[in-house]
């Protein structure tokens, strides 16, 4: 039952997906908080199946796709919800909004161009971009605004993006949790690379 652990963790990703964009709609009272609540389980359920994959040495590439995938799902359910709260935002930041979600489609395209397989590299760039992305929608959420952070979490996402399309690039083969690009050099030349038993399996 140990080994379902993480996989229970991924999928619940999705459900809290639903009731988030569900919350967004029928607009409770205190939504904005529950909301902002559950998108933080969400994000602790992110952190902690990868670790606890890991621990219980279960973390496959299989898992590590799936993980990748219900990410994706689950930001844009948040992004959706999100949307749906604040259409002012969107409408205000359309262009800058429009860009980083291209340069997400980019890195799936060159991963299945290349690889026929979808991203999973798990980079630390990711990762630190997820934390900005994650605060930066709770301001979102909770004051339908946000300057300065919004700004800061576009450029690092831009700056991640590109790092995860270099990493692609430079991989002569599909490889999961490759933590930055100096790790896909490493892989390229048939080098062992040193990854993390917390960030990377």
């Amino acid at each position: 039952m140990k080994s379902k652990i993480p996989a229970i963790l991924i999928f619940s990703r999705l459900i809290i997906g639903f009731i988030i964009i569900s919350l967004s709609l029928i607009k409770i009272e205190n939504h904005q908080i529950i909301i902002v609540i559950l998108l933080s389980i969400g994000l602790l359920t992110d952190i902690f199946d990868g670790i606890i994959a890991r621990y219980l040495n279960v973390s496959t590439p299989k898992l590590r796709r799936m993980d990748s995938t219900v990410d994706q799902i689950f930001f844009i359910s948040v992004g959706v919800s999100t949307y749906l709260l604040c259409p002012g935002f969107f409408k205000t930041n359309v262009y800058k909004i429009i860009i980083l979600a291209g340069a997400e489609v980019l890195i799936y395209l060159v991963s299945f161009l290349k690889f026929r397989k979808e991203v999973a590299t798990h980079s630390i760039g990711a990762k630190i971009w997820t934390l900005f992305l994650f605060g930066t929608l709770i301001q979102i959420i909770l004051k339908c605004q946000s300057v300065i952070l919004f700004n800061f979490c576009f450029w690092v996402g831009l700056l991640t993006r590109a790092e995860i399309i270099a990493i692609l690039l430079i991989l002569k083969e599909w490889t999961n949790d490759v933590p930055s690009v100096f790790h896909s050099i490493q892989l390229r030349k048939g080098k062992n690379i040193k990854k993390s038993k917390i960030f990377n399996s």
